[in-house]
């Protein structure tokens, strides 16, 4: 056997609560958008202009292409 210490029953609690935090804050994706959105805005808000122009464009042309299908 190693001499390896088993954790108290705090310590444990307490690494399991920090290995959830992390979890949470990687599996939360409105949160992760959110600071995406703020790092973005402050480093370099012309690609965040550019990004926004380009989602509306995208969305633009499908609500296009899906009024002239329905037309046709």
């Amino acid at each position: 056997m190693t001499d390896e210490k088993l954790p108290t029953a705090a310590e444990a609690r307490a690494q399991l609560a920090s290995t959830l935090d992390a979890l949470e804050d990687k599996l939360n994706v409105p949160k992760q958008a959110k600071a995406t959105y703020a790092r973005l805005r402050a480093q370099n808000p012309t690609a965040l202009v550019a990004g926004a122009a380009g989602v509306a464009a995208a969305v633009g042309l499908g609500v296009w292409a899906v009024v002239r299908r329905v037309i046709r």
